[in-house]
């Protein structure tokens, strides 16, 4: 895949990287800490300008967030509590803990759309609940510029600093990211047994 991704951004320049970033945020197995390091690496080598690829970067990386914030937009908290209470049961989930989830976001929405930007392996999901919860999009897009751009300015730097050695970033992150979506699975799996329980204690 580091070829691949080579190859575009020599074949496309600036507009590869901005088609890359806009992938990446839908389809995850291309992943972020391949793509701006090797990019850093192209910058390194005098090919491509450090301060525009950071900013194409960026902005790709914005651009794929709408997607799914639409998407959560057009479900929206009342759609989804009303399928909860109706069909949600089979997963121990109520209306209520939709409710409780949007409520939780509302207060702590904009943080977790900063910081979460910088973490692999939920950056892209973040959008979901940020429609969901119907942020509003200036502020989602504001917050999502801010922690793309400070994800991207790591990673591209990396990759200027390591040079032809760019591709040991994404070695050293990809394990953390699967650690991360262990912790997320074991959660969830946590969560609904708690639930379940819960709900076998009032019955």
């Amino acid at each position: 895949m580091a070829e691949w991704v080579q190859n575009v951004m020599e074949t496309f320049g600036y507009a590869g990287i901005l088609l890359l970033m806009i992938v990446e945020n839908l389809f995850p197995p291309i992943p972020s800490e391949l793509i701006l390091p090797s990019a850093g690496f192209a910058a390194s080598r005098g090919s491509l300008n450090v301060v525009i690829v950071l900013i194409v970067a960026t902005v790709g990386s914005v651009i794929g967030t709408l997607p799914l914030y639409y998407i959560g937009r057009a479900f929206g908290e009342e759609k989804l509590v009303a399928w909860a209470d109706k069909h949600g049961k089979w997963l121990t989930l109520r209306g209520k803990d939709i409710r409780q989830a949007d409520a939780w976001f509302d207060r702590h929405g904009t943080k977790a759309v900063l910081f979460g930007r910088m973490i692999p392996g939920i950056r892209s999901l973040l959008s979901l609940p940020a429609g969901m919860s119907e942020m509003p999009l200036p502020k989602f897009l504001t917050y999502s510029a801010v922690g793309s751009g400070i994800w991207a300015a790591l990673l591209i730097g990396a990759g200027y600093l390591l040079g032809e050695h760019y591709d040991r970033v994404e070695q050293y992150i990809s394990p953390i990211s699967r650690v991360i979506l262990v912790l997320l699975v074991v959660g969830a799996v946590a969560w609904f047994v708690r639930r379940k329980r819960a709900q076998g204690a009032e019955s």
